[in-house]
């Protein structure tokens, strides 16, 4: 058996940086405030689970409110969906290792239709840590099921690829202009 894990922000979701790219722009344009560096420390706290994100939008001076308005500024990546399809059609389950907030992950995976395509997800805001640190691999791999080499794990950032590398996962550095095309013939040997 085979399971591809896909990271959120910048493979699933189209934006890399989605703090510098959509969520400070985000608190700038609503509240003027563009102190960057408070609103990084709250994300960085709510995405470790250690505030909750009304919490978090307390401390950046916005009613909680305004989350589903900020998150309806993402979007897919172009061909995760069909990537999803083929890992679907071909029996090889998907899952979820991102950095974010829960709360955030489960709406933005359910908004955009991708949540009925994953076999389950781990998120550092319900684990209490991120990548690069081992223990969400760790994590992952027991939730998941499966073993290190049936793995193989796409993310757009090194540190996270060479973390997944060190113990064991086969890992791919995602970039947008090569698309999926390596997961599609993986899929595809797998599926065999």
């Amino acid at each position: 058996m085979s399971c591809l894990v896909l990271d959120a922000m910048g493979v699933i979701f189209k934006s890399a940086d989605d703090v510098a790219e959509l969520l400070i722009p985000f608190i700038s344009e609503k509240t003027g405030c563009s102190d960057d560096e408070t609103i990084q420390s709250a994300y960085i706290e709510a995405s470790l689970g250690k505030i909750d994100p009304d919490e978090f939008w307390a401390q950046v001076n916005m009613p909680p409110e305004s989350e589903n308005d900020y998150l309806s500024r993402h979007s897919l990546n172009p061909g995760v969906l069909d990537l999803l399809a083929f890992a679907k059609e071909n029996k090889v389950p998907v899952w979820c290792l991102s950095n974010d907030v829960g709360r955030w992950s489960n709406k933005l995976r359910s908004n955009l239709g991708i949540e009925a395509y994953l076999a389950g997800s781990v998120i550092s805001g319900d684990v209490g840590v991120r990548k690069p640190d081992r223990k969400i691999y760790e994590i992952l791999v027991n939730q998941c099921d499966y073993k290190l080499d049936d793995l193989l794990f796409l993310d757009d950032r090194e540190k996270n690829v060479i973390a997944a590398r060190d113990i064991g996962i086969e890992t791919v550095l995602y970039k947008p202009e090569e698309g999926f095309s390596y997961a599609k013939s993986w899929i595809s040997r797998r599926a065999l």
